[in-house]
């Protein structure tokens, strides 16, 4: 009480004497910085040389105070800004992602300079989700970076590049099988040698280049295109359309057909694909006429861009809508599904019109991801049947990245499996090995097998050495002996454990191309590291 009532005088006093020391002191208040208002649709589009489209990015931001909220979304993402600041330079926006310990975080640094906004992405840290590998203790300096390129955003109506509404889903039932694809599909495809560079030309050269290797007369029917064919816009009537590297998509399919081959091509449930072009959500009818009347006989259709709109929950039936439009479509065209393994797809593959369904994610051509593919897949064996295979992705043989002996192991687990068998080397330069592999027709007859039943794994005494084992229309079996191991390994089949009499049978090494004397029910063999032994046992 008594502080309370001296503090008056105290202020007096305080003021006297500060007046009769000189002249009067100013005290600076801090004052707040206005900041610039920066509400609004704004669009980033950069154009892409090679084929004339553009990847378009949307900031869609709400500015409250210092507070930024809003959205992020590009060609093949949507991500919802749960992070700003402000300081004297400008503001950044952040999405944080989190997946238990693991957090990824993409933040733009920006500023308003007259009426253009300017963005910079910040590069993700060594190590971090997204980031290049974190260098390893004792490493030199990594070389220095150049700066991220500055993005100048513009500003654009309100609802300019948002996602379509969402449509309305179809009651789940079976879709007719189509009839084809008796046998898993053979071919070709662009994307492990040339990712978003296909075009034309070597669409047309790899179509020569199939027929004058043989692999055409060794079954290899499809020239597949995979992403980057198309355009970033439909056409007026809502048509789907090809970007300026595929200048005529029905002459080119004339051209492949005229080689004695089919032509494929590659779209998306989601309203873009995995790259960033035109999918065909909410089009999908209108779609498959379009590929129909281009001569299109193969689609393979990539999850990617729907998972914008729809939760795994919807794939079934996004996956239904196009295999009724393509039964409609007037043309037989072999429908592969693609979302890499999700909900158990071998269980309704088939039931949505699916001729194949990817089983996992991307392969790589690399040992560690062949293997780790294929020998998950024995599991799968029920689920393969004519005119529905599981498919553990396309074949890495040729690229460089594996010995003759892991892509032999690689080319025999795929037959195995009655897996799709799509090349993705360049089939204009293959060496002699490479053509031997490819093209071994023995093999090929074990994966092209009528009877369409998938090889399970039989025995696996240990993580390095197994045996498999797949019935054939013949009354025969093939059996393939694994060697995963780093070093050799002596092998034996014993035929009569796995449930096979070879008494009076043929049995074939269909690599030596020669048959073989088994002595009494067993066969032994050193299979080399990586290797395999594969042999047919016939009448």
């Amino acid at each position: 009480m008594i502080a309370r009532m001296l503090k008056p005088f105290i202020v007096v006093a305080a003021a006297v004497l500060l007046a009769s020391c000189g002249p009067p002191v100013v005290v600076a208040t801090p004052v707040a910085t206005a900041r610039p208002n920066i509400s609004g649709n704004w669009l980033v589009a950069v154009e892409n040389p090679t084929d004339g489209t553009f990847r378009r990015t949307y900031f869609t931001l709400d500015q409250t105070g210092d507070q930024i909220s809003g959205t992020i979304k590009n060609n093949n993402s949507r991500l919802v800004i749960n992070e700003s600041t402000w300081d004297s330079t400008g503001f950044s926006i952040t999405n944080v992602q989190r997946n238990g310990a693991n957090e990824r975080r993409t933040t733009y640094d920006g500023r308003l300079i007259g009426s253009e906004l300017h963005l910079v992405q910040r590069r993700r840290a060594p190590g971090t989700p997204g980031g290049p590998p974190a260098r390893p203790a004792g490493a030199p300096p990594a070389a220095p970076q150049p700066a991220p390129p500055e993005l100048v955003a513009h500003r654009v109506a309100a609802g300019e590049g948002a996602l379509p509404a969402k449509i309305s889903l179809p009651e789940l039932h079976k879709v007719p099988d189509n009839g084809i694809a008796r046998t898993p599909a053979m071919g070709w495809n662009s994307w492990n040698k040339f990712a978003g560079r296909v075009d034309d030309a070597s669409v047309r050269g790899m179509a020569d280049a199939m027929v004058s290797s043989g692999m055409r007369d060794a079954g290899y029917t499809y020239i597949n295109i995979d992403d980057t064919w198309e355009g970033d816009q439909r056409d007026a009537q809502g048509n789907i359309t090809t970007n300026r590297k595929f200048p005529d998509m029905k002459a080119l399919a004339d051209y492949v057909h005229s080689k004695g081959l089919k032509i494929g091509i590659y779209s998306s449930p989601g309203p873009t694909t995995c790259a960033g072009y035109i999918g065909s959500y909410g089009h999908e009818a209108q779609d498959a006429k379009t590929f129909a009347a281009w001569g299109i006989d193969y689609l393979k259709y990539d999850w990617c861009g729907a998972s914008m709109l729809h939760g795994q929950q919807d794939e079934q039936a996004l996956y239904q809508l196009m295999g009724d439009a393509l039964l409609a479509s007037g043309r037989p065209i072999l429908y592969s599904l693609c979302q890499y393994g999700a909900v158990d797809v071998w269980k309704w593959g088939a039931d949505v019109g699916g001729n194949s369904w990817r089983t996992t994610g991307d392969i790589s051509d690399r040992w560690s991801s062949m293997a780790g593919i294929g020998f998950r897949q024995g599991e799968l064996a029920p689920y393969a049947k004519p005119g529905h295979f599981n498919d553990p992705d396309m074949l890495e043989i040729g690229n460089g990245g594996m010995t003759d002996t892991e892509y032999r192991t690689h080319m025999s687990l795929w037959s195995m499996l009655a897996s799709p068998l799509l090349a993705g080397n360049d089939l204009r330069t293959m060496t002699q090995s490479i053509k031997d592999i490819l093209m071994n027709r023995e093999v090929i007859a074990i994966d092209q097998d009528a009877l369409g039943r998938q090889a399970s794994r039989v025995t696996g005494a240990d993580s390095t050495r197994e045996i498999w084992s797949r019935p054939l229309a013949d009354g025969g079996y093939a059996v393939a002996l694994f060697n995963r191991d780093s070093t050799d390994k002596q092998m034996t089949i014993d035929f009569a454990a796995i449930g096979i009499d070879v008494r009076g049978k043929k049995v074939r090494d269909l690599w030596a191309h020669k048959d073989i004397v088994v002595t009494g029910t067993q066969y032994a063999e050193v299979v080399p590291s990586h290797g395999v032994l594969l042999v047919r046992v016939s009448k």
